[in-house]
């Protein structure tokens, strides 16, 4: 029996350990897409102050236009971004979730195997005493052969 809980446990644990190599991984994910974030932030504000009509300069329309269309881009750049980084929060929150029933299962394997070596530890002392108790009474019994047995 202690083979097939350790099987059981080998299984748990694995289970658990590729959700923490997953979780990681989300993780390390969301990281790159906040620093993203942050340089697409950063080069929006740079490049705001590279408008051409910046401190009351005159400029031509196709200068406008094009700061005009690139700010759009970025700007839609940057909500793209954003969903991958909500994606990405929500993905994590989802593997944190299923992270709590794999540890839970791990922990009740060992403890149920805890248990199972507690019992054979203690049907393995009854035997022992019994043994033991059984050599007395023969002992007991060869020395004193007049004497009556006495129950247990």
């Amino acid at each position: 029996m202690s083979s097939a809980l350790q099987i059981l446990l080998d299984h748990a644990e694995r289970e658990r350990d590729a959700l923490l190599a997953d979780l990681a991984r989300a993780e390390q994910q969301l990281l790159q897409f906040r620093a993203q974030a942050v340089q697409l932030l950063e080069f929006r504000a740079d490049y705001r102050r590279r408008d051409p009509t910046a401190d009351g300069r005159s400029a031509p329309v196709a200068a406008l236009r094009a700061h005009q269309d690139f700010m759009q881009r970025l700007q839609q750049a940057m909500d793209q971004q954003h969903l991958q980084e909500s994606a990405a929060q929500a993905r994590l929150a989802q593997l944190h979730r299923g992270l709590l029933p794999l540890e839970l299962r791990v922990a009740s394997v060992r403890k149920l195997m805890e248990r199972r070596g507690q019992a054979d530890r203690t049907a393995g002392d009854r035997r022992e005493q019994r043994s033991a108790d059984e050599s007395a009474l023969q002992r007991h019994g060869q020395s004193h052969p007049n004497a009556l047995p006495s129950a247990l």
